[in-house]
């Protein structure tokens, strides 16, 4: 868990011009407010990133940064779900600096198809069906929390409170990295990652990163979040057999095709 109170001793002490709050592997929620009061006690300048979280914030599944940072960066794929690319927002008294550093500087030509993706779901974002997508995300992630504890695997934090969780492997006797090319021989991606205090180096890890927002878009539930916690138990319990391997990776197969992301397929 995020820990204010050292992260506040740190600003203090090292006396940053910018502090940026944001990550890529946590699964709880971050309190911007707090990070706010302590770069304003620094005098620091505050800046969120919450690429990761962006679809769960305009959803209100997740407390938003906007009203305390003085910047706010994005990208607009992961949980908003539209292609890639980056959104920065910051207050107008910023805005024309931030422009100018943008373009001509750092932005390439512009593809118009992927402006109007990005507007398309961004009014997606904006619809009751997205909230739900939202919410089923995180009951998702819970749920397939839940029951990867229930088969022994140490949670970093205990839970998660938005789209994915770490999982230690460390009791299991496997590294992320074994972890990790066993499931995608398996069908199942996930991918390596670091926990806090790990001991092996980030290309190899101790910990694999779990998320629900692809699975939710086929329109998978907590019943089927059981079914990937036993598929995921199965592979892991057994890295090194391909027969398993095989086996899951046919399971794995069947259960997507319950789930096809369109409903009606056209000939082309």
């Amino acid at each position: 868990m995020l820990d204010y109170d050292e992260i506040r001793d740190i600003a203090l002490k090292e006396k940053p011009k910018l502090i940026i709050a944001g990550a890529s592997a946590y699964s709880r929620i971050i309190d911007f407010k707090k990070f706010r009061e302590i770069a304003d006690e620094v005098g620091a300048y505050l800046m969120a990133d919450i690429a990761h979280i962006a679809g769960l914030i305009v959803t209100g599944h997740h407390p938003s940064p906007i009203e305390y940072a003085h910047f706010v960066t994005t990208t607009t794929h992961k949980t908003l779900r539209g292609p890639r690319g980056g959104l920065i927002l910051c207050k107008s008294e910023f805005a024309k600096k931030i422009d100018s550093a943008v373009f001509p500087g750092i932005q390439g030509g512009p593809l118009m198809h992927v402006i109007a993706a990005k507007a398309v779901a961004l009014k997606n974002a904006m619809s009751e069906d997205f909230k739900e997508y939202s919410r089923q995300i995180i009951a998702n992630a819970q749920h397939l929390c839940r029951k990867m504890m229930e088969k022994g695997y140490r949670i970093v934090s205990g839970g998660t409170d938005n789209h994915l969780f770490l999982v230690d492997l460390t009791n299991k006797g496997i590294t992320g990295n074994v972890a990790q090319e066993a499931l995608e021989k398996s069908g199942i991606m996930i991918n390596k990652n670091l926990i806090p205090f790990d001991t092996k180096s980030p290309m190899v890890t101790s910990g694999i990163r779990i998320g629900t927002p692809a699975i939710t878009t086929r329109g998978m539930k907590e019943r089927e979040m059981e079914v990937i916690a036993d598929l995921i138990d199965k592979v892991l319990k057994n890295p090194e057999n391909e027969n398993i391997q095989r086996e899951v990776r046919e399971e794995v197969k069947n259960l997507c095709m319950k789930f096809p992301f369109y409903s009606k397929i056209y000939d082309i």
